[in-house]
């Protein structure tokens, strides 16, 4: 008969094991609390990663002045942005107002089953499903009639909040981040420190190149688009060539799904416009994905596609959109770490003596 075995627990492991477990759960409710203000951060940070490019391009032209520089990237971007605005808000004001003009003919076709929106409406009942929910929980319970003053007002304030908030770090991101490296590596012992400022250069060097490009390839997107749809007299062009801009941040199911609303826009205006955008769309996507995509990449974050994949379905699952759009760059990031780690035990095992 083999003897008990009694395992004991010191009353020190005891509490650091409870106290730690303490500590985690603390964390994720402070960042459950807060993931708001952690989502501006997280748009804060691309945000400066896409504009040092310009802040050291002024820099070494002459603007030796790192605040100096800033003001002028902020300034030029604030310029670029007034201007696209002027051209294309009230064009987008101009649409919206159409499209409310046009809303009760809409309806009428709806009603009375005439045209494609007529047609589906009879064929998914719609009418009777619509009838239902107003006798069920009245015109307020269907449309969400009840606070939408209060939830409207909330949410604009809330989005010139985080505007401001997200501008402001931002400036001070650009301003002050080459002083928090330093403050940052001059912490590290002074045998690791040139080896950490080189693999920090390459994280810069992946994830800002993928968030300039990313940034570049959204916007021939969108222009792209809105010239289709402006030739083929397809209706609000300018709004759906910015959503497709939009829609085009989101790695690999972003163009899809740009390309499905666009099309069904599309084909309601008229069948002829609804091909042509079809087979626009395909043709991008295949430039987009073989041409563009790999040029930008291969040339920042050199990832498999498959790496790609994964990455993205994970950051997608964990936070949604922002998730998918921070899955490339978290993955190159981890990717050259791994390569650093590789590269240090290589030299390692080639400095050791080998053991007989």
């Amino acid at each position: 008969m083999t003897p008990e075995r009694i395992v004991r627990f010191r009353a020190r492991t005891t509490l650091a094991v409870i106290g730690l477990f303490l500590a985690v759960a603390l964390l994720l409710a402070v960042i459950w609390i807060s993931r708001q203000v952690l989502t501006w951060i997280v748009v804060a940070i691309f945000l400066t990663l896409a504009l040092n490019p310009a802040v050291e391009a002024l820099q070494r032209r002459g603007v030796h002045r790192r605040g100096l520089a800033t003001g002028l990237t902020f300034l030029l971007a604030f310029l670029v942005l007034a201007g696209a605005g002027s051209l294309v808000i009230p064009t987008l004001v101009e649409e919206a107002g159409g499209f409310a003009e046009k809303l009760p003919d809409y309806v009428r076709d709806v009603s009375e089953g005439r045209g494609q929106l007529g047609d589906l409406a009879e064929r998914y009942e719609l009418e009777q499903r619509v009838r239902a929910a107003v006798e069920g929980g009245g015109a307020g319970g269907l449309l969400g009639v009840s606070g939408t003053a209060l939830a409207v007002t909330e949410g604009v304030l809330t989005f010139v909040v985080a505007v401001i908030t997200i501008a402001f770090m931002t400036f001070f991101m650009l301003l002050e981040g080459p002083k928090w490296m330093e403050r940052l590596y001059g912490l590290l012992p002074p045998a690791s420190r040139e080896k950490w400022q080189g693999i920090g250069g390459d994280i810069y060097r992946t994830v800002g190149g993928y968030v300039t490009g990313n940034l570049l390839i959204s916007l021939i997107a969108g222009v792209a688009s809105t010239i289709v749809l402006l030739i083929m007299d397809v209706p609000y062009a300018f709004a759906l060539g910015l959503l497709v801009a939009i829609l085009d941040l989101i790695p690999l199911a972003g163009a899809t799904l740009a390309a499905i609303i666009l099309t069904a826009v599309a084909f309601l205006a008229s069948v002829p416009a609804g091909i042509v955008v079809l087979i626009f769309m395909i043709l991008y996507q295949q430039l987009e994905n073989h041409v563009l995509q790999p040029l930008v990449y291969s040339r920042t974050v050199q990832l498999s596609p498959l790496a790609i994949l994964i990455s993205v379905l994970i950051g997608a699952k964990l936070a949604g959109i922002l998730g998918a759009l921070a899955a490339i760059p978290v993955a190159g990031t981890i990717q050259v770490l791994l390569l650093a780690w590789l590269s240090e035990r290589r030299e390692r095992e080639l400095r050791e003596p080998a053991t007989p």
